[in-house]
């Protein structure tokens, strides 16, 4: 049978000395970026009935720890817990199975998570309604929006009960036209009191997307399936067929307004924080904002990026947001967290916008603006900056046979003659560096005889990989990386074969798959290789080159 039955998870007065340390202390903590991100708890819903379960889930970053349900046996039944990791392995995430032993609005306190504990959470049980007696088995669809606007999420949910034992067996939900439908997470296993009997409970979460506007009917659910009988049964030949059919659910889609914000976001719920938000920074070194969005009613596919900010006298690096999607309260909830690096050019105040995220409120009919205010750093002189500003030109000697007009300053600086002139300062600027150097070193260049030991060269040194790492690409720091060892080397390949730290190797080729092969995520990659190579690269002696022991095909003249 087809059905998963594991629990679906869809955080004396000191001396001047000691005075000076406590004031230090303290002048380096407000440098630090805000707290990481809290142990959260949430219910996939706000609301039951007696005898339905509900999952609880607990997010964590913290490494090596789970959650105590201890607290939760006095009101609640609690199924197998369950635990996965996120994929950059930086949170964890734990669930368990509830099912409420009484009704009213029970508590569910905080809960102790390693050194953290979990804000409390509330949760309203309702009397089950009388009904009908029913068979061995039945189905049950509910959608959470049902007048949805196009193109919104909407959250399917089809439960499956069934008081006897089954074999085997299939539960299929066909997706209506004009609307995509997507199953989304496992399925989760509970028990209910329906009536004087009680059922295994198996729910099935879907994602719908109504494409067009209108009346939109969902096909019914089916089951198909084979229960388990007993010794009598076979004896007496009893059919143990199962089938079941659920209702029909039909939608209305209301149509995209005239003058909604675009692009089109319909969303029951939108808000954005900062979970990492420097106060001060030091120019030319990179200082790390994280922004997080929490969208109701949205998938990673629909969500917009969350929008880059243009700072002025600062280079902005944005990496790809990580989502996480779950089903919260019947329906889909989308957590994409964006992590920028932002590099000072100077010393001084600097602000950084905070984002704008333009929606439409589906339930209030209106368009909303979730954002944060703006970040004011205090931005300290650095020791380097982060790209060395060339000297100015030498003159430009007049050309033979007339004068070299300039404008005025102000006058065309946006002209194509403005840029020409600049380009050929430049030019010049270089040729008479190049001159410079080539003088320093004799006029030549000598070769190396055998045995004598290499010309000294100028290599970048650790610092200057540590602020590519912080703020340049990728290929940037393969470059820093071939031009530091004691002879250039060809690509990466040749790099990641020169390194004699295992880690160091192990970091590039895991950053090589995360950006060239879609294996990882590009940011947990950037933090392994910071990691790797905060001291600088670690060569291993150059081998020997061997010679060949037959003369060469073609003999060179």
């Amino acid at each position: 049978m087809s059905l998963d039955v594991r629990p679906a998870v869809v955080p004396a007065a000191p001396g001047g000395w000691m005075a000076r340390l406590f004031a230090g202390l303290l002048a380096t903590v407000a440098t630090l970026p805000l707290a990481r991100a809290e142990t959260r708890a949430w219910l996939d819903r706000a609301s039951t009935t007696e005898g339905e379960a509900v999952t609880l889930n607990i997010e964590t970053d913290q490494r090596g720890v789970a959650p105590d349900y201890r607290p939760l046996h006095g009101d609640f039944v609690l199924g197998p817990p369950y635990r996965s990791a996120a994929p950059s392995g930086d949170r964890t995430l734990f669930g368990v199975a509830l099912t409420p032993r009484r009704t009213g609005t029970l508590a569910i306190p905080a809960l102790q998570v390693g050194a953290e504990r979990t804000a409390p959470q509330r949760l309203e049980v309702a009397p089950a309604q009388a009904s009908v007696p029913r068979g061995d088995v039945f189905l049950e669809s509910r959608v959470d929006v049902p007048t949805p606007a196009v193109q919104q999420s909407v959250g399917l949910t089809v439960r499956l009960y069934y008081a006897t034992p089954l074999l085997s067996g299939e539960l299929t939900q066909e997706a209506p036209d004009g609307a995509s439908l997507q199953r989304i997470g496992d399925d989760v296993q509970s028990s209910r009191q329906v009536g004087s009997r009680r059922y295994q409970v198996v729910e099935r979460r879907y994602l719908l997307v109504p494409e067009r506007s209108g009346r939109l009917e969902l096909p019914p659910a089916r089951f198909r399936g084979q229960g388990a009988g007993g010794f009598f049964d076979d004896f007496f030949g009893t059919d143990r067929n199962l089938a079941a059919q659920g209702p029909a659910v039909v939608l209305d889609v209301r149509a995209q307004p005239d003058g909604a914000p675009q692009p089109w976001l319909p969303l029951r719920g939108l808000r954005l924080r900062y979970v990492a938000a420097p106060a001060q920074a030091r120019s030319g070194e990179a200082v790390e904002i994280v922004v997080e969005a929490v969208a109701q009613g949205a998938t990673a596919a629909q969500f917009p990026e969350i929008p880059v900010p243009q700072v002025d006298g600062a280079q902005v690096f944005a990496e790809r947001a990580e989502t996480t999607e779950r089903f919260v309260d019947g329906g889909p909830q989308l957590t994409a967290v964006r992590r920028y690096s932002v590099v000072p050019l100077r010393a001084g105040e600097l602000r950084v916008p905070g984002p704008r995220m333009d929606w439409w409120d589906a339930q209030a009919g209106r368009a909303q603006v979730a954002a944060l205010p703006d970040l004011r750093l205090q931005v300290e002189a650095g020791a380097v900056p982060p790209n060395a500003v060339a000297a100015p030109p030498a003159p430009v000697p007049a050309p033979a046979g007339g004068t070299l007009a300039v404008d005025p300053p102000g006058a065309g600086a946006t002209g194509r003659g403005c840029a020409w002139l600049a380009a050929a300062f430049a030019l010049l600027w270089l040729l008479t560096l190049g001159a410079l150097l080539f003088r320093s070193r004799g006029g030549r260049v000598r070769p190396r005889r055998d045995g004598e030991a290499p010309l000294p060269s100028v290599r970048p040194d650790p610092a200057a990989l540590r602020r590519v790492l912080d703020a340049g690409s990728f290929e940037e720091a393969v470059q820093l990386l071939r031009r530091m060892a004691d002879e250039p080397l060809a690509d990466l390949d040749a790099v990641i074969a020169r390194l004699d730290d295992p880690a160091q190797a192990q970091a590039l080729e895991a950053m090589r798959r995360a950006l060239w092969s879609g294996e990882g995520e590009p940011a947990a990659a950037r933090a392994a290789l910071r990691a790797a190579f905060r001291d600088g690269p670690r060569w291993r002696p150059a081998a020997a080159v061997a010679t060949a022991p037959l003369p060469p095909l073609y003999p060179r003249r």
